[in-house]
């Protein structure tokens, strides 16, 4: 019976995770995916958990919020941090992983589950019994999109979100491009120096060069935390070097001091082989990305091996949607997880995935919700989830003002590591009491 079973629409971050803690709970799932039946515009593989932006969940650490809701689902047993440690590449003081090993080791671990049914279609409503995990992400098909949006009387939300270049390691030239992290912070990161001149000529190619947006889009609104850099560009000459392109602390071997303006590159994998542009997220036409990249110095010869995408976000308004468990407000069996739930980022979409199935298997057993405590960072997402103005509602990272203060004085740094301490202590405390 279709009533006694977790149904998980969607094997993106969100629905992996929700699928995997639902799973591990003891309890029957059916895990729905389109790909690679139906692509999206953003997606190249079926493989579970693919990342089409970043490849990192954010920085680590004890000062870090993300680094707080990394060690919470750590200490919870979310697949995707169990994946992401196997997948670790080398990044500084951030998880960043070699994207292809991270979603097999995603797959491994749900084949590992066999109470995990693997469905490969696309829903088109959603199902009629049982619990439900609505995980279907940024790009919810449009049939699934239409029946919601019936359902709820509201439309959508809707943002648009960039992802970066990324170039072959060899085509770099090492003569300019130089290893370091900034302010001395280890040499993960390689870093293009650009002086005055340079800069110039890329700020004015970035701010003239053509948007590629596709027919369907309505707007052009964007998340702030994942601007594209030619928005950046056409705020003002100065704005991507004091963001994403600022030269603090990083000084060029070659001339002893710091440059006018730094474009940094991440490993995309284990070796080295494959580098993005951090910050550099976009959505130009490829003719374009191409002559902007090869303005950088050092990339004047760079293979792209992947051009930058920019993709719709679609997203629920969940202060007005959604209950304090993110379950819809007119059918609570429905249990709301990843960016469609109002949450930016792939470590937060996973994190409420999580919750979301864990919430759906206790469902089964006729358990009330369990919600983490406040002092945690997966309980002050949901508490500013729910207690959001939904007149202009913007979706939200993990972030320090999330979460009350420890009530400790001294430096940031202290303070911050109080507030660690406390909210993973809490959140263990939390995992012990109310398991499914």
């Amino acid at each position: 019976m279709t009533d006694r079973i977790v149904h998980v629409l969607g094997a993106g971050l969100a629905g992996s995770a929700a699928a995997h803690a639902a799973a591990a709970a003891g309890v029957p799932v059916r895990l729905y995916e389109m790909r690679p039946d139906r692509m999206t515009p953003a997606h190249r593989t079926g493989l579970p958990a693919e990342l089409v932006c970043s490849n990192s969940l954010g920085g680590e650490g004890r000062t870090q919020a993300k680094g707080l809701l990394q060690a919470e689902m750590r200490a919870a047993g979310c697949l995707i941090l169990e994946a992401a440690e196997e997948a670790r590449v080398p990044a500084g003081g951030a998880l960043a992983v070699d994207r292809e090993v991270f979603s097999r080791k995603v797959e491994e671990g749900l084949r590992a589950l066999p109470s995990v049914e693997r469905i490969g279609c696309e829903c088109e409503d959603l199902p009629a019994e049982g619990p439900v995990v609505l995980a279907t992400g940024p790009l919810t098909g449009d049939s699934l999109a239409g029946r919601l949006r019936e359902r709820l009387g509201e439309a959508f939300l809707r943002f648009h979100d960039a992802a970066a270049p990324v170039v072959l390691g060899e085509s770099l030239d090492r003569e300019v491009v130089f290893a370091g992290g900034r302010w001395g912070k280890g040499e993960d990161y390689l870093n293009c120096p650009l002086e005055e001149e340079s800069y110039r000529r890329l700020h004015d190619l970035l701010e003239r060069g053509r948007r590629h947006a596709p027919h369907d889009w309505e707007d052009l609104s964007f998340f702030e935390g994942c601007m594209p850099i030619e928005e950046l560009a056409r705020r003002g000459f100065d704005t991507p070097r004091f963001g994403p392109l600022r030269p603090r602390g990083l000084v060029d071997p070659r001339t002893g001091r710091e440059p006018f303006a730094v474009v940094q590159l991440r490993r995309e994998d284990k070796e080295g082989r494959m580098w993005s542009l951090v910050g550099f997220q976009t959505g130009l036409k490829w003719g374009d990305q191409k002559e902007c990249v090869r303005a950088i110095p050092g990339l004047e010869r760079a293979e792209i091996v992947r051009y930058g995408v920019m993709h719709r976000n679609t997203y629920l308004n969940a202060p007005r949607l959604c209950d304090e468990a993110l379950r819809l407000r007119v059918d609570p069996r429905v249990h709301v997880a990843g960016v469609l739930a109002g949450v930016e980022g792939y470590l937060e979409s996973a994190a409420t995935g999580w919750l979301a199935g864990r919430n759906a298997a206790r469902r089964l057993r006729d358990l009330e919700p369990a919600l983490p405590p406040p002092e945690s960072m997966l309980g002050g997402l949901l508490r500013f989830l729910r207690q959001a103005d939904p007149e202009g509602f913007q979706p939200m990272n993990a972030n320090w003002g999330l979460v009350p203060p420890a009530g400790v004085s001294g430096p940031k740094r202290i303070r911050r590591e109080a507030m660690f301490t406390r909210g993973l202590a809490a959140f263990r405390a939390w995992l012990e009491s109310s398991r499914p």
